[in-house]
């Protein structure tokens, strides 16, 4: 009785140079399909600016603040925000630079966090310098349709020219606001 010996052809090794391509590949295929789900995401999650919206709002300060004004020169930066928002204590000091850069009108708007007094503690607590409207009863956030926070919208002339959703780095937002300009 005879035996017949298989023999197997071993797999080809990689070069460094192959793997190297390999995984420059994987990379860009995985950051591809990130960006293209993140996308999607953020845009069906990104606040609808209502057709007939309230652009002349009152601050937890009593200060009036008009959007359509503010956004008639420079693109302005509406952020929504809470102060129950665990990811809105990694964004608002990002949006607070912003604002103290003074490049753009930043206003932003806090929902359902409490009274004046209570929003007034948190912003001193947290050394934010931000223009800020309490909404308290989440009304001006249901009126954008909003679903999620951190939002942010982007006006112009009065205006929705962005919207968009999550954790956004600094130069993020000061790119967007400049292309809002042109």
């Amino acid at each position: 009785m005879s035996t017949d010996t298989i023999e197997s052809n071993p797999k080809p090794v990689k070069s460094p140079k192959q793997k190297a391509w390999s995984i420059v590949k994987n990379v860009l295929l995985y950051g591809f399909i990130f960006l293209f789900i993140y996308t999607a995401v953020n845009w069906w999650r990104q606040p609808i600016m209502p057709a007939d919206p309230q652009l002349q709002l009152t601050d937890y300060q009593g200060q009036a603040v008009d959007l359509a004004i503010l956004s008639a020169d420079e693109p302005t930066l509406i952020y929504f925000w809470g102060t129950w928002c665990s990811i809105c204590s990694v964004t608002s000091p990002t949006i607070n630079k912003l604002a103290i850069a003074d490049n753009y009108p930043v206003v932003t708007v806090a929902i359902q966090s409490g009274s004046d007094r209570d929003l007034q503690a948190y912003l001193n607590e947290h050394n934010y310098s931000f223009t800020t409207i309490n909404d308290a009863e989440g009304e001006i956030f249901d009126d954008w349709q909003g679903q999620v926070t951190p939002s942010y919208v982007i006006l112009k002339d009065g205006k929705m020219t962005q919207g968009l959703t999550g954790i956004q780095p600094l130069w993020s937002l000061k790119l967007r606001l400049w292309l809002s300009s042109f």
